[in-house]
């Protein structure tokens, strides 16, 4: 359990420090979508999704190859953490 806490805290920090947020990494709520206009989200757009996928593959050492993967997988923090687990398995 511990080690799903830790992937959510390296995908929050990730988040914040790719993006440039101006928001502390633990008010991420994990299921909260990442995109779209959900006020509970973070409201991101496409090019947000790109810089993501360039800092999950370099801090991850993954590829996110399909689109259609990647917009279920960049659905919320808990979807990224299950994606980049998947992944990395």
């Amino acid at each position: 359990m511990e080690q799903v806490e830790e992937m959510k805290g390296r995908v929050k920090a990730l988040i914040v420090r790719q993006l440039k947020l101006e928001i502390e990494p633990g008010s991420i709520q994990d299921d909260a979508p990442l995109f779209g206009d959900d006020p509970s989200g973070l409201g991101l757009d496409s090019i947000d999704a790109l810089e993501l996928v360039l800092g999950i593959e370099k801090e991850f050492g993954i590829k996110v190859q399909d689109e259609e993967v990647g917009v279920k997988a960049f659905a919320s923090v808990n979807a990224l953490c299950e994606f980049v687990e998947s992944k990395a398995a």
